[in-house]
Order: structure tokens, then C-alpha cells, then sequence
């Protein structure tokens, strides 16, 4: 008999990508093989976001257009888990009763368990547990890329932003252990990562649970003793959070990378406070200050809201001199949506939506432009590229390959013999808004393979700092 196949859907954040390697490995581990393009999976799972209003529509439309293809294919099973699964819970076998297993975002491991109960017993399965049994990370996976990997170092948040339903759907912070995040990060290295990013709701916030205010500072340094670590990112920080110690730490460790994603969600003192944001607009644009002063390559990148509750036209004119001031690289721009359960959905004064999406404009518009002249800075200049998966682009007939330079903006090569993993030095010869082209390509170096190790095997390893020794 052959072994059973699935399909793992992702939507959301870069957690959610983490846990979706999570649920893969989970999955191999249970016997079942990844499907390819050309056939129908036995399984499909949907890893869920709800911190957009959209996220339900985008859901059941989805599972409504697989509802022909699992009548059509008996035995298929439909999966739903993240963070909608666990904010709908039982509503979604109401609303789609032809979904076999409803999972939440604390008991990722039990999806192999429970489609299998729901093939004996023919019967959907919904389990949505309040606390986190494991960590995702201890997790077997599969990841995607065999160079780049993400690496949970906790999970949950312990702010109460008025607009966000993330903390009662991910639960409380919790850290993981020092020495247990440097002990997987090892063994991803032995299996040939170069680049890891470090993940948490607030990664700045990093050791509160077990008293060490300066651990992610620590863990970013730690992380500089790894040989064959050659980039590390993180997301997201925090402002409230965002210390100097972090700043010299990033400064002072090669292998931490210049860019830096830093939310700032509104320019508007006022909204910030409405948005129980703890951070006003000058210490937002004094850590960008600092954090120049000591990488002065550093590329910024960030989030903003627009037309959050109450937000005058006054409001949002201090968001767009901020965005002026802080000169990013790139930012994610959201127009406010209600999301049910969060104390932004009831305040007064709810923005229209025609002004809403006309000062959205605005905010992209600029934004474009600050990136484009910000890009345009780099022309001439060598940057060093790590080639990506997938074929990369293509203009016209020209094939580019496609990468990520130190400073995490996107670059289109020229054609050559580089493949993914490999670092390619080119210098940039156009810039865009939202990319580079580097057709001068000047050198090539190919990413060494390592032997790979289990994580199971790792112990301690010679020349840990004591930070990883005593946790």
C-alpha cells in the first residue's frame, strides 16, 4: 500500500511557518510523504492567522472550493489548526462539517493522533487545549530550505495591545532554555544551515520568565561563538523592550545581520496610548538613532496600522513624519480591521472606511518612495546575496536567481552558476521600491555541506559561553 500523502497550507506570520515545518515533520515522522504538485493529497492541512479581519472569509473559501475535490476523493482528510483554529474552535465543524480535525496552537504534535481517530472513528476530531504542552520547537520537522531555518526561542506575549487577539490565542510568554535553543541551533548548523532566525512574539523580552533581563543580548552573542553560523536575524522586538545592550550585541557580533524589524503601528502619541502601545514617537525614533549610530548599514524595516480607532487626520499626519523621520527600508502597512475579543473592536469613533483606505494610500505611497530613494543609495556597491529557493525572476527572457543581502533586502541576480545556499557578491546595477538587480556579478562561494547530526546526539559543546552552560 502507498503511504499516505498531504498538503500543508500556511497563512500568517513567520510562527506560523515555523510550526508549519513542525507539522510536516510530524506527519514523515507518522509514515505520510509530502504530495507533489500533480496529485491530490490524502491529507490537507490548514496552519491558520486570524489577526486579519479577512482570515475567516480566506478559510471557508478555501475549504469550500475542497469540498468537491474530498467528495470526489474518499478517505481525504481536512485539517484546520493556528491561530483561527484555536479562536473558532467547534464553529468550524458547524460552518464546514466536512472538516475531520480542528486543532489548536498549543497541541501542534497531536494532528497525527487525532486524523487517525477520526479515520477510525469517522468523526471529526476537536481538540484545543488552554496551555502549551511542548514547545513547536522540540518538534521533528521538515524544513523547507536545507540552509535557512527559524528557531523558536519562545512562545506566546505578555502585552495587551488593544488591537491585537494574538496573546489569548498564543497564551502567556514562555521561554525556552538558553542552553536548549543553542543545542538546536548546533545541530542545524552540523546539518548545513547558515542562516538562522530567532523567533518570538517580543523576542527582546527574551529571559523574563527565568530572570535574566539581559539573555536575548546574551543569545545574539552566543550565537556569534557558532562556526559555520553565518547570518542570524530575529523577529519581532518590541520598542518598549529594545535595549542598548541588544544594540552592542548586534553591533559588536558578525554574524548578527544589519537589519532590523522594529513594529512602530502608529506615529500618533495619542494612538499609541489608545493602543496600550508602551512607547511614545521620540523613543521610537531614538532607538532607530542608536541603532544607526552603531550599524550605519542597518536597514529598518516596520509595521504600521492606519485608521485605528478614533485616529484624526492630525493623528496620522504624525504617523507619515515619523515614517519620514525613520527613512525604512520597507514596512508592512494594515488598515484597522475589528478583530472580535480585543478591546479595540468596541471603542467609539471607528474610522470610515473610505478614509481609512485614503490615508492607506498615502502611507504606501510614501513609504514607496522613501524605500525607492533608500535603494538607490546602494547603487554601486557590492552586497553580498544568499541565493533562494525557487527559480528566482524573470524579465523578459533574462532568468535572474533571486536572494537576500546581509541587510535582508531583496536582490535579483544576473544569471550564473550560483545555487541556492551559495553567497553570491554582485554589485547593484537598478533599484526599485521593493528590490535591487545586481547583473555585475564579482564572485560565487558555495555553501559547505556538514554531516548531519541529530539534535538528540548534541551535549556540550567546547568553548559555550557559561550563558548556555548554567540554563
Amino acid at each position: 500500500m502507498s503511504p499516505r500523502t498531504y498538503d500543508v497550507r500556511t497563512f500568517g506570520c513567520q510562527m506560523n511557518v515555523h510550526d508549519s515545518e513542525r507539522i510536516a515533520g510530524l506527519l514523515e515522522q507518522a509514515g505520510y510523504v509530502k504530495a507533489d504538485g500533480a496529485q491530490t493529497p490524502d491529507v490537507v492541512v490548514f496552519n491558520t492567522c486570524a489577526v486579519r479581519e479577512n482570515a475567516d472569509n480566506r478559510l471557508y473559501g478555501n475549504l469550500g472550493h475542497l469540498l468537491p475535490t474530498k467528495k470526489a476523493n474518499p478517505g481525504m482528510q481536512i485539517a484546520v489548526g493556528g491561530c483561527l483554529a484555536q479562536k473558532d474552535r467547534g464553529t468550524i465543524v458547524e460552518r464546514a462539517p466536512w472538516v475531520d480535525v480542528v486543532f489548536g496552537t498549543h497541541n501542534v504534535g497531536s494532528l497525527p493522533v487525532l486524523l487517525e481517530r477520526a479515520r477510525i472513528e469517522q468523526e471529526s476530531q476537536v481538540e484545543l487545549l488552554e496551555a502549551l504542552e511542548v514547545f513547536p520547537s522540540t518538534l521533528p520537522a521538515r524544513r523547507e530550505s536545507a540552509y535557512r531555518a527559524w528557531v523558536s526561542i519562545s512562545v506566546g506575549c505578555n502585552n495587551t495591545c488593544t488591537f491585537c487577539i494574538v496573546p489569548s490565542l498564543r497564551g502567556k510568554e514562555r521561554d525556552r532554555r538558553p542552553g536548549d535553543i543553542l543545542r538546536e541551533v548546533h545541530a542545524l548548523v552540523d546539518d548545513g544551515v547558515i542562516e538562522i532566525t530567532l523567533l518570538g512574539q517580543n523576542v527582546n523580552s527574551y529571559g523574563a520568565e527565568f530572570g535574566d533581563k539581559a539573555a536575548f543580548a546574551k543569545l545574539l552573542r552566543a550565537c556569534g561563538d557558532i562556526d559555520g553560523l553565518e547570518r542570524v536575524r530575529f523577529t519581532s522586538p518590541h520598542p518598549r523592550d529594545f535595549t542598548d545592550d541588544v544594540i552592542d550585541a548586534m553591533a559588536e557580533t558578525p554574524n548578527v545581520m544589519p537589519s532590523l524589524h522594529m513594529p512602530l503601528q502608529s506615529g500618533s502619541d495619542r494612538v499609541l496610548k489608545a493602543m496600550r502601545r508602551s512607547y511614545r514617537a521620540d523613543r521610537y525614533l531614538g532607538i532607530l538613532d542608536r541603532v544607526r549610530a552603531a550599524m550605519p548599514d542597518a536597514a529598518i524595516t516596520t509595521d504600521v496600522i492606519v485608521g485605528f480607532p478614533g485616529e484624526t487626520d492630525d493623528d496620522f499626519a504624525r504617523t507619515l513624519d515619523v515614517v519620514r523621520a525613520a527613512r525604512f527600508a520597507g514596512a508592512f502597512t494594515f488598515q484597522y480591521s475589528k478583530r472580535p475579543g480585543t478591546p479595540a473592536a468596541d471603542l467609539p469613533d471607528q474610522v470610515p472606511a473610505d478614509a481609512v483606505a485614503h490615508r492607506y494610500r498615502q502611507l504606501v505611497e510614501l513609504v514607496d518612495d522613501i524605500a525607492w530613494t533608500e535603494n538607490k543609495t546602494l547603487l554601486g556597491a557590492a552586497v553580498e546575496v544568499l541565493v533562494a529557493e525557487g527559480e528566482g525572476r524573470k524579465d523578459g527572457a533574462t532568468h535572474r536567481l533571486s536572494g537576500r543581502a546581509r541587510d535582508n533586502r531583496l536582490v535579483h541576480l544576473a544569471a550564473c552558476d550560483a545555487v541556492p545556499g551559495d553567497v553570491a557578491t554582485a554589485r547593484v546595477t537598478y533599484a526599485a521600491p521593493h528590490h535591487l538587480v545586481a547583473d555585475d556579478v564579482l564572485a560565487v562561494r558555495r555553501r559547505t555541506a556538514r554531516e548531519s547530526v541529530p539534535v538528540q546526539a548534541a551535549g556540550v559543546f567546547v568553548g559555550m559561553p557559561s550563558f548556555a552552560d548554567r540554563c
